[in-house]
């Protein structure tokens, strides 16, 4: 990767009326990939990492040149000022496999840290496929007379990510239920399973398989 003031390789230049991210105010150009070339990051979309520059605009657009810049949400700017209170932790080793029991709900310690890490969104976030970066889906009504809707691909893989993280917190807190019998565990099982399979259509946005929606052999 090569540096952003090297000038190794000039910033694309789009005209004004063209839909893309670098026509965005809130789009800031990082550096230069040897693959993608140019790639930047969106001062209100974060969590999209490094994207290039012709990316599509979202919902939020803002064209360079406008008469006052937007303000961010008060829940960005306050989550970029924010500093570290937590108490200092004196670490002892711990057996993952070690039961834990909180008010009657038992599961392993690694169980539980997975909850933990899955809720506060600190487990690894799964990649999306190369070719999908900065494509585009497009939803067109079966009327002629109104407009398509384009949603930018990551967003989507966004959305679809958060509802695969969601399912396996409730597949963990389900197994764990102190109050529900082997049989009903099963049976409510079943059906997040097959909410798995309905799912494997987006499969495809993944990068990695191991990071894929797995559903039951009919489902797929």
């Amino acid at each position: 990767m090569s540096d952003a003031g090297n000038g190794s390789l000039p910033l694309p230049v789009f005209k004004p009326e063209e839909k893309v991210c670098s026509n965005c105010k809130l789009f800031s150009p990082h550096s230069v990939e040897e693959r993608r070339g140019w790639v930047g990051t969106c001062r209100l979309h974060s969590w999209r990492g490094m994207f290039p520059p012709s990316a599509p605009i979202c919902d939020k657009f803002v064209p360079k040149g406008s008469a006052a810049p937007l303000a961010l949400p008060v829940t960005v700017r306050a989550r970029a000022v924010v500093r570290g209170v937590a108490p200092v932790v004196v670490r002892r080793r711990v057996d993952p496999n070690e039961e834990v029991d909180l008010e009657g709900l038992s599961m392993t310690r690694e169980e539980l840290m997975e909850i933990f890490r899955e809720a506060s969104g600190m487990a690894e976030s799964p990649q999306l496929a190369n070719k999908w970066e900065g494509g585009t889906v497009r939803l067109v009504p079966s009327n002629p007379e109104l407009q398509p809707k384009d949603l930018p691909i990551d967003n989507l893989f966004h959305k679809v990510v958060m509802v695969r993280d969601r399912l396996r917190v409730l597949e963990q807190k389900l197994n764990a239920h102190p109050k529900l019998s082997d049989a009903e565990k099963v049976e409510m099982q079943s059906y997040i399973t097959r909410v798995y399979g309905s799912l494997t259509s987006f499969n495809v946005l993944f990068k990695d398989k191991s990071d894929q929606f797995v559903g039951s052999k009919g489902d797929e």
